[in-house]
């Protein structure tokens, strides 16, 4: 059941820092097939994040984590989960896998991602 301090904790494979920012960034414009992250290209444009996801993050109504690569290793240290991911987490309790990176690989497009969170959240109500 998804409570409400349930948290959506998104982790993305890649590495914070504004020189990573800006190399990801090229990599996404100049080979996108080739780019290591399904979620940051579900949810990001080659510079920011896209609208219709901002907006259907507010829609939940859930808080939200997003963490890079390097600080999600460092917080949680959890090397065996394939990157990236999305975590449910709350009330203290060790985050469960809610997407995971096969998943993430799989969708074609953000409409299937935000369909995808949705069925899960209301399963979990």
């Amino acid at each position: 059941m998804t409570s409400r301090t349930s948290t959506l904790i998104f982790i993305y494979n890649a590495d914070g820092g504004v020189l990573d920012a800006l190399g990801d960034m090229v990599h996404k414009i100049v080979s996108p097939a080739t780019y290591p992250c399904s979620l940051c290209a579900l949810t990001y444009g080659p510079v920011a994040m896209r609208g219709a996801w901002r907006r259907f993050l507010k829609r939940l109504g859930l808080p939200t984590l997003f963490l890079y690569r390097d600080e999600f290793r460092g917080e949680l240290d959890r090397r065996d989960l394939a990157l990236p991911a999305v975590l449910l987490g709350g009330d203290g309790e060790q985050p469960e896998i809610f997407v995971s990176a096969q998943e993430l690989a799989a969708l074609p497009d953000l409409a299937a991602l935000m369909a995808l969170i949705e069925m899960r959240i209301a399963a979990r109500a």
